[in-house]
């Protein structure tokens, strides 16, 4: 298992970085696919459920809005969930009169996965395209791994305290709040080894990047205190359901969505921190 799950990131991760370095299409296409395959795992977790979403517009939702964010900015944020709120109304209507009993549920688990995949995930792109945001990505999304390993590692060996008895059991308070504090340090840092790759460590204050150790530290702790969330989340539709991962694509890591729950909750809470606060 342990070996799958290295073989996966020495595969994933340079492609990753070259492609969030490059910015562009071939980032915002990277996050499309990705949205759209985590998509298609939360059809198919309600679907194991005994719900019947609509698969493909829930994954047309979560490919289009990334797309059109990496094109238009949020000019055709509008249209396209407004569209996609209507198809998904008619679509479940024609469902419920050809017999489906619970297509209003039906309904609700398709908007809830267009708008959360789709729309939330596309704050990914969004923040990429902010004034040096290939530094916030590449700050916001290890901090979230920082804060995880760190809450898993001390949590293990000093947690006493469920954090989520229903949820997530494994979860400590103290595995949490030891995550925050490893979220904090280690994001400064990062954020301070950035700065210096960046040309601009040690640097006047004039000259310095927006990348400093302070907004690093205040970013790595608002991520730290609520990404959590986003993995206590998909850990609640997956206990609903009854399913263990949300697919098997990724060997030894589950599936797409497994892997981004909480990458969904930290690119639209970097993005409003770094755009009312750091720019």
């Amino acid at each position: 298992m342990l070996a799958k799950r290295v073989l996966v990131v020495v595969i994933l991760l340079p492609i990753g970085l070259a492609l969030i370095y490059l910015g562009g299409w071939a980032y915002t296409g990277m996050v499309a696919l990705i949205l759209g395959l985590a998509a298609w795992e939360y059809a198919r977790l309600f679907r194991a459920g005994g719900y019947k979403p609509a698969t493909y517009l829930i994954v047309a939702a979560s490919v289009l809005l990334p797309l059109a964010r990496g094109w238009v900015a949020f000019s055709l944020d509008g249209l396209i969930l407004g569209g996609f709120v209507l198809v998904s109304m008619a679509y479940h209507v024609f469902a419920y009169e050809r017999g489906r009993d619970q297509a209003a549920t039906d309904f609700a688990i398709t908007i809830a996965g267009g708008v959360y995949l789709g729309f939330v995930g596309s704050y990914l792109v969004s923040l990429r395209n902010l004034p040096e945001g290939l530094w916030w990505v590449l700050l916001a999304l290890p901090s979230v791994w920082l804060a995880d390993s760190g809450a898993y590692f001390i949590g293990r060996s000093f947690g006493r305290h469920k954090m989520s008895k229903r949820v997530s059991p494994k979860k400590s308070w103290e595995g949490y709040f030891g995550g925050i504090v490893v979220g904090i340090i280690g994001t400064a840092l990062l954020a301070m080894l950035w700065q210096y790759l960046a040309g601009q460590w040690p640097a006047k204050l004039e000259s310095a990047t927006l990348i400093t150790p302070l907004n690093g530290a205040v970013l790595g702790l608002i991520l730290s205190v609520f990404t959590v969330l986003g993995d206590l989340g998909e850990s609640m539709i997956k206990r609903q359901v009854g399913v263990k991962d949300s697919g098997s694509l990724l060997p030894g890591h589950g599936g797409v969505f497994d892997r981004i729950d909480s990458w969904l909750w930290a690119g639209i809470i970097s993005y409003f921190v770094v755009f009312y606060f750091f720019l």
